[in-house]
């Protein structure tokens, strides 16, 4: 089983991969041509309102809630009982998905208002964030139904095309924003026209291939179907267990509103670059492990449900911990070499590089918690991390107001970061205390190993990086070259060093199985 999840893994990986390369591309793009300007943060605010309910009514919650129900159905009552359950859920959740996008296209300039009340002082800016929305919020319809369709092909074992859709958001985006944006008046609505054809983009393909699977959708609303009534019972908490990050980066948002002009574009850019691995890694790494984990429940094997558990922790601290240290060292540079062109100035990278210094603290948490959260939603719990994600969240509310007197929009960052510690420390303990987890041996030796190379990656990575001042003077070439230089060495003195101490292949196994 190792090797079938580690290989699902890899695919999910590649294709997030993919997209998050062309997502550098479309946030270059996006950099250059706008910068960190009032119409920068006014459609980072119209994208980011979608996106949060995207977690509520998609892959957050409704997924969370969804898979573990098609999963028993499957193993229960067979294809034909998933088929009626599809269809009765894709209707049931298309009206409320209708009904909700409608009043947010009318009262968009209230939501703006609700999710940046800074705005207030500067109507303009509130104005343009409020026309903008009226064209993204349709997107949240699109990308919940490609949610759905994407978590039955999950189910059944099919996940390079759920991974592959969002590099067809990335494309339109570039391409809006290359091909429509200079013949626009306000050029900023050319991305607003990108996501919504990035939406339809993505629904289009995830039903082509549910169709190759062989399920015929006919939805229908039904309410009443004992599986949208489990789906709708587990998913109301299962909002605030999954969507908690995604909540306090939008109360992040809130608070910046009121800061200077750009302090919304300096964590979207930052975030962007903690996003890359999280997206690479730690949400492949969910995805995957959801449907394992719902098998062996539903299996009643718990000692396998454990020994996969483990298997993925050892994975995420394997490759978790580098990346964080590495996003933290080379901060400047990657902001600098990705952003830093165009109407995003140096002084732009630089309160940027604050934050996502900030951020990558919490990178390690992020990902625990994409994969402690499903170690509860597999067992159809989802009212343990409500309970937690409720603490984390009234954490991070204290800590915003704390910290960003002192630090600013950095100060929200390491807000989110602290909160997300707290958030994956309390779903981990929780895991002990039930005894659904029980950790394998060799965790003490195998943490001393990850953090011992990684320390040395660190000190490697700081002696090769120049000052910052300097990235600054050079092209766009030779900043390239220079971080293509130091992700080498960086990934080449971690490796090398954690095998000169002893691990190897075998110790990333699942225990009990051979490599």
């Amino acid at each position: 089983m190792a090797r079938s999840l580690l290989r699902s893994t890899a695919i999910v990986g590649q294709m997030t991969l993919l997209s998050r390369v062309l997502g550098f591309v479309r946030d270059v793009v996006i950099a250059h041509a706008f910068g960190a300007t009032m119409a920068a943060d006014a459609f980072f605010v119209a994208f980011k309102i979608p996106n949060l309910f995207r977690r509520l009514f998609a892959e957050g919650a409704f997924a969370q809630a969804f898979v573990p129900v098609v999963s028993e159905y499957r193993e229960r009552d067979g294809d034909e009982a998933v088929v009626d359950l599809v269809n009765a859920t894709a209707g049931s959740l298309g009206l409320v998905l209708l009904g909700f996008v409608g009043l947010g296209v009318v009262a968009a300039p209230l939501f703006v208002f609700v999710f940046a009340p800074g705005f207030a002082d500067e109507p303009d800016k509130l104005a343009l964030a409020g026309d903008l929305l009226r064209l993204t919020f349709p997107y949240l319809g699109f990308i919940s139904l490609t949610a759905l369709a994407g978590s039955v092909l999950n189910t059944y074992g099919r996940f390079a095309v759920p991974a592959f859709t969002p590099v067809l958001l990335n494309i339109a985006l570039i391409g809006a924003a290359v091909l429509i944006a200079p013949h626009l008046e306000r050029p900023v609505f050319a991305l607003a026209i990108g996501v919504l054809v990035g939406g339809i983009a993505q629904l289009a393909m995830q039903y082509a291939a549910l169709a190759r699977l062989g399920f015929s959708l006919r939805p229908i609303v039904a309410f009443g179907h004992a599986g949208v009534r489990q789906i709708l019972r587990l998913m109301g908490p299962a909002i605030f267990g999954v969507s908690v990050a995604q909540i306090n980066l939008l109360l992040d948002t809130v608070i910046a509103s009121f800061l200077v002009t750009g302090s919304i574009s300096w964590l979207y850019y930052s975030d962007r670059l903690v996003e890359f691995p999280l997206g690479v890694f730690g949400i492949a790494l969910a995805t995957v492990i959801l449907p394992a984990l719902s098998a062996r429940h539903n299996e009643g094997l718990g000692e396998a449900f454990s020994r996969t558990l483990d298997w993925a922790l050892k994975w995420v601290f394997l490759l978790g911990v580098p990346a964080a240290c590495a996003l933290a060292v080379l901060s400047g540079p990657l902001l600098c070499t990705l952003f830093g062109y165009g109407a995003l100035s140096d002084h732009d990278v630089n309160m940027a590089a604050r934050s996502l210094v900030a951020y990558s603290g919490g990178l390690l948490a992020f990902i625990l918690i994409k994969v402690l959260a499903p170690g509860y939603f597999a067992r159809q719990d989802t009212r343990t991390p409500v309970r937690i994600g409720i603490i984390a969240m009234c954490a991070n509310m204290a800590l915003n107001l704390v910290l960003v007197f002192p630090l600013a929009h950095a100060g929200l960052a390491l807000a989110t970061t602290l909160s997300a510690c707290l958030n994956a420390g309390l779903l981990w303990r929780g895991l002990r205390r039930e005894g659904v987890y029980v950790a394998a041996p060799g965790w003490a030796l195998f943490i001393v190993r990850v953090v011992a190379a990684a320390a040395v990656m660190c000190f490697a990575l700081w002696s090769w990086s120049a000052p910052l001042s300097e990235w600054f003077s050079w092209s766009a070439m030779t900043r390239a070259q220079q971080l293509f230089g130091a992700v080498v060495l960086g990934v080449g003195v971690y490796f090398c060093v954690i095998a000169l101490l002893g691990m190897r292949p075998r110790h990333m196994a699942m225990p009990g199985r051979q490599v």
